[in-house]
């Protein structure tokens, strides 16, 4: 399949704008698109990439521009793990093998119950405009609330368990900590600008 390395963690079901503007991307795009077939997004690093990512296929092109650039939005698909590289295109592509969970445990009620407050109170923080309840019942709960951790390192974990008790047991344990930090970022730039500035007196 293409590989797109991006600076992101796609998770099933999650929508993904993107910018096309490279040349090596807009000839995955005239190959991806006509075939409706899926690309890979994996996360980049300074060392490299990732070996476990998420496929997404294009939902709808909103703009092409004269030059060949394109703005599009794809959605999440399939999660798979990269066996070996292969360059003989400009864009990278990798043979992978595809995965779902191996462990097929219906979530406890009591599991269930925390994570609907785990996940309200990240909607709250991160998405206050949209009400929870109609953001609800798209997909695996573990991957909604995964979208909302803006943390790359903890959005990949969620990706790679493959276990929807797992996910959520993990994303109840970090999401008490992850809402603290992010408070105290969000009060760090409100308060900020106020620290520091002395009223200007003029003399005369």
């Amino acid at each position: 399949i293409p590989l797109f390395p991006l600076s992101l963690v796609l998770l099933p079901a999650m929508p993904l704008p993107l910018h096309i503007f490279e040349e090596r991307y807009k000839e995955m795009m005239a190959d991806v698109i006509p075939n409706e077939s899926e690309f890979g997004v994996v996360l980049a690093k300074d060392d490299g990439i990732v070996n476990i990512g998420c496929t997404a296929s294009v939902v709808n092109v909103m703009h092409k521009y004269p030059d060949g650039r394109m703005d599009l939005v794809a959605s999440g698909q399939r999660r798979f793990t990269i066996e070996s590289l292969d360059e003989d295109k400009s864009y990278l592509r990798a043979h992978v093998t595809f995965f779902e969970d191996e462990d097929m445990r219906s979530v406890p009620a009591d599991l269930q119950f925390r994570a609907d407050a785990a996940f309200r109170k990240l909607m709250t923080l991160e998405r206050p405009e949209v009400a929870p309840d109609a953001a609800a019942g798209s997909g695996r709960l573990s991957f909604q609330m995964g979208q909302l951790i803006n943390d790359l390192d903890k959005r990949q974990t969620v990706l790679a368990l493959r276990s929807e008790v797992e996910r959520l047991e993990y994303l109840i344990k970090i999401v008490p900590e992850y809402l603290f930090q992010r408070q105290q970022t969000a009060l760090a730039k409100r308060v900020g600008p106020l620290n520091g500035h002395a009223k200007h007196v003029t003399e005369g």
